[in-house]
C-alpha cells in the first residue's frame, strides 16, 4: 500500500506566522496523511528548528523539499545567461541538501532550471544547468541528501522535460545522489504512457507526484490512479507518493484529496 503525503503547494511564509503554518501540517496529520511536503524559500521562508520541534511531535515527516519558488520568488536559475545568478542558485541548492539531510528528505529540482525565457538555446543551458549540478551533487554526497531531478514539461519549463533526458543526465552525471523523480501531470504532457516510464526509471525512481489533468481534486481528470499505483507497486517503489492539487485552497484540496484516495484504496 503507498504511503500518501500531501504538498502543501502554499508557500510556507505566505501564512502570515509560524504557527498558522504548523496549524496546517496538523491539520494534514489529522486528516490521516503519512507525509508532507512543501517549498524551501529563501533561505528557508521559516524557523528550520520550529518546524523539526512540530513534525516530530505529531509525526508527519516531511518526505521532500520543494525548490522551485526560489526561481519564481528571486530568479534563481541553473540555466541564466548571468553566471551571478547561476552562482546563487548553486549556493541555495547546496544549502538546501543539508536541510533536507536533517529531515531525511529528498530535495526536488524542476523548475530552478528555468525557462526558455532564460535561455532560448536549450543545448546552451542543459549545459550549464549540467555543470551546476555537479558541486551542488557533491554537497548531497556529502550530506547523503539525495536529489530528485523533476521532468518538467515543456510548456512549464525549458529544458530536461522528459523521463528519457533526465535519466540521461543522471548516466553523465554519475551519482548516486542524483535520481530521476516522475510526476503524473508532467508525464501527461511529455510521455507517450503513463505506465511505461514509471517501469523504466524503476528501483532509480526517488519520487512521486501524483497530480490530476486538471490540476485540480483527484478524480476530476482522466488518469487511471489505481494502474498507476500498480504500476510503482510492481516497481517495488518504496518511497512517498506526494499527492498535488494546487486549484483550490490547501484545506479543501487535502480535505477532498484524502477522501479520495480513501474511496480508492476500498475499490470505490
Amino acid at each position: 500500500m503507498a504511503k500518501f503525503s500531501f504538498i502543501l503547494v502554499e508557500r510556507p511564509d505566505s501564512f502570515g506566522s509560524f504557527g498558522a503554518f504548523a496549524t496546517a501540517l496538523r491539520s494534514i496529520k489529522e486528516l490521516g496523511f503519512a507525509g508532507v511536503e512543501f517549498n524551501l524559500t529563501g533561505p528557508c521562508g521559516y524557523e528550520v528548528d520550529a518546524v523539526s520541534r512540530v513534525v516530530e511531535s505529531i509525526n508527519l515527516p516531511v518526505v521532500s523539499f520543494l525548490t522551485g519558488a526560489n526561481y519564481f520568488s528571486e530568479g534563481l536559475c541553473l540555466g541564466s545567461p548571468r553566471a551571478e545568478v547561476r552562482r546563487q542558485a548553486v549556493e541555495r541548492l547546496q544549502a538546501y541538501t543539508q536541510i533536507a539531510a536533517r529531515f531525511g528528505a529528498v530535495l526536488v529540482i524542476g523548475q530552478m532550471q528555468g525557462f526558455a525565457r532564460d535561455e532560448p538555446n536549450r543545448a546552451v543551458g542543459e549545459a550549464r544547468i549540467e555543470e551546476c549540478l555537479k558541486p551542488v551533487i557533491e554537497a548531497a554526497e556529502r550530506h547523503g541528501t539525495t536529489i530528485a531531478f523533476e521532468p518538467v514539461n515543456h510548456l512549464q519549463a525549458g529544458f530536461h522535460p522528459s523521463l528519457a533526458d533526465v535519466m540521461a543526465l543522471a548516466a553523465r552525471l554519475g551519482s548516486p545522489r542524483f535520481k530521476p523523480m516522475l510526476d503524473t501531470f508532467h508525464m501527461n504532457i511529455e510521455e507517450k504512457s503513463m505506465i511505461e516510464p514509471i517501469h523504466r526509471a524503476g528501483r532509480d525512481l526517488a519520487h512521486f507526484h501524483l497530480c490530476e489533468s486538471t490540476g485540480s481534486f483527484l478524480g476530476s481528470g482522466h488518469f487511471d490512479f489505481k494502474a498507476i499505483l500498480a504500476a510503482l507497486d510492481q516497481t517495488g517503489y518504496a518511497g512517498y507518493v506526494s499527492v498535488k492539487a494546487y486549484r483550490q485552497p490547501w484545506a479543501v484540496a487535502a480535505r477532498e484529496t484524502m477522501q479520495f484516495l480513501t474511496e480508492l484504496e476500498a475499490g470505490g
